[in-house]
């Protein structure tokens, strides 16, 4: 799994000095989700459900599926820091996934 953290994310510091990080894929019904963690929020946890996975990492309550992911590198590459993990750990469920493609959220059609 490869994720990019812009250097002025509030996360950015604690991703630089973890080991492992985990990956939240939300189902369609979860959009307010989505953009309460779109925010710059400090407290974006608060009143949300979660557990942790035995990392520590937070897994969110009822999400599609998620990842927990150990951290095998990380490169500089401008203005953001590219975080490569490993899988370790994951579920996942039969609902259909939140899209976010250009600049708004989408349905999956079959």
């Amino acid at each position: 799994m490869l994720v990019c953290i812009d250097r002025d994310a509030s996360m950015h510091e604690l991703l630089h000095e973890t080991t492992h990080f985990a990956v939240n894929i939300l189902s369609s019904r979860q959009e307010a989700l989505s953009r309460r963690f779109s925010h710059p929020d400090a407290d974006r946890f608060d009143g949300i459900g979660y557990a942790r996975a035995a990392s520590g990492a937070p897994i969110l309550d009822d999400v599609l599926a998620w990842l927990e992911c150990r951290i095998v590198a990380r490169h500089a590459a401008g203005d953001h820091t590219v975080i490569v993990g490993e899988a370790e750990a994951g579920e996942s469920g039969g609902e259909r996934p939140l899209l976010y493609y250009r600049g708004g959220y989408a349905a999956l059609e079959r």
